[in-house]
């Protein structure tokens, strides 16, 4: 499969690639590390005249200790340089443990951390290629008008299955995203849609910029629990991160959040309720393990069966709960 034709745009700044932007709105793809972006080209999903290439712009970059006031990641900071930081080894803990899920080590050194914030929802029966779509008839996120997923439903089941997202939910992260009209800045939870074609609440012109760590949940134990078929390079098929403040053995404060079973990353609703003031128990994971599972909405949009990953996010929340508090 080869890439279509395509114009590549190199701004140096910010402001030249919002600019760019606004004058090829509608026709233009944003690249960052390229590890999803391109291959979807390959498949022929997406088809741009213009690809904004964002490597450029240095001021994007990077891993910054905000005194006082957590930490700054650039988006376009590598996923690997993520991995490594010492700062986010130790402060943040449970972002540490699902960078280093990610795919494999080469593609962690192109892979960006906004890029996998914003990371294209995925199902069986869109990413394949051009020739295999066309003899299903295409689908509804893709040039058809049935959702084969839930065939008469105009809801689109593609699954988020970014690694880094649930980890940065439970931490309470914000991102700052740039567009024609300046800065804005909104927390994590309401950047996410959950539909597997609308995806993000981002403009057209928008681009995230950094994503913000914020200092009250630095020194949170964290785990993150990953389900796929392979140990290395594969998507999740689901995934469940623990976020825990604990003081003498007892939990002060906890987040939870599960990923690859939704149209969006979600943040389990009341699962602190169940963790707050408690020393965690196998009992207790069992608790949250159960609340997963009722919050995970898995469909045929990967190999594995519903019900599997399902089971699966019980099992993987129990594990994640255990794994944050010892």
């Amino acid at each position: 499969m080869s890439l279509p034709t395509f114009q590549l745009l190199r701004p140096r700044t910010l402001e030249e690639a919002v600019a760019f932007m606004a004058k090829h709105e509608g026709e233009l793809k944003v690249v960052a590390g390229g590890t999803d972006l391109l291959p979807s080209m390959k498949q022929k999903l997406f088809t741009p005249g213009f690809v904004l290439d964002l490597r450029g712009i240095s001021e994007l970059r990077g891993i910054r200790d905000v005194a006082g006031n957590g930490a700054e990641i650039g988006a376009l900071t590598t996923l690997a340089e993520v991995e490594h930081s010492p700062m986010i080894r130790r402060d943040y803990a449970v972002l540490h443990d699902a960078v280093r899920t990610v795919a494999s080590p080469v593609l962690r050194n192109m892979g960006t951390l906004g890029g996998n914030v914003c990371l294209d929802t995925r199902c069986l029966w869109y990413n394949q290629s051009l020739a295999w779509r066309k003899s299903c008839g295409f689908c509804l996120k893709k040039d058809g008008n049935l959702c084969h997923v839930a065939p008469g439903g105009k809801f689109c089941w593609a699954a988020f299955s970014g690694d880094t997202a649930p980890a940065l939910l439970c931490l309470g992260a914000e991102l700052e995203i740039a567009g024609s009209s300046g800065l804005r800045r909104i927390p994590l939870s309401e950047f996410y849609v959950n539909d597997g074609i609308v995806r993000l609440h981002l403009g057209k012109n928008e681009i995230v910029t950094r994503i913000h760590l914020p200092a009250s949940s630095a020194g949170w134990r964290g785990s993150y629990q990953k389900l796929r078929i392979r140990g290395s390079i594969d998507y999740p098929l689901a995934g469940v991160a623990v976020a825990m403040k604990m003081n003498s053995g007892r939990v002060e404060d906890a987040r939870v959040a599960i990923t690859a079973v939704n149209p969006a990353p979600h943040l389990l609703n009341d699962a602190d309720a169940h963790l707050i003031g408690l020393a965690p128990t196998e009992e207790i994971a069992e608790r949250i393990g159960e609340l997963a599972a009722r919050t995970a909405k898995p469909l045929t949009t990967s190999v594995l069966t519903p019900e599997y990953r399902r089971e699966m996010v019980k099992v993987y929340a129990r594990r994640a709960v255990m794994a944050a508090a010892n």
